[in-house]
């Protein structure tokens, strides 16, 4: 477990939230344009790597609403949040 400092709400319990995936994942311009290979590509593959990634993550049992973070999936370090909307101030 660890603490998670919601931007809305302050420093809160891991408990309190959901992990919605990978971060900064751009929706096709044209998808009805995609083949199966590339929808599928879009849908299901992220990169889930041992190290510093950026997730999207929701306060569910807080104000219910959803940010970004940067962390480390090694050890649960997080390096930054900040919320849904604002450009990755580290890319």
């Amino acid at each position: 477990m660890f603490i998670i400092n919601c931007p809305f709400c302050g420093e809160r319990d891991q408990s309190e939230f959901k992990a919605g995936g990978e971060a900064h994942i751009e929706r096709p311009k044209q998808p009805t344009e995609l083949n199966d290979e590339e929808w599928a590509e879009y849908l299901f593959m992220r990169k889930n790597i041992k190290g510093i990634q950026f997730e999207r993550w929701n306060h569910a049992h807080g104000c219910r609403k959803w940010f970004n973070m940067l962390r480390d999936t090694s050890n649960d370090e997080i390096k930054l949040i900040y919320k849904m909307g604002e450009k990755s101030p580290i890319e």
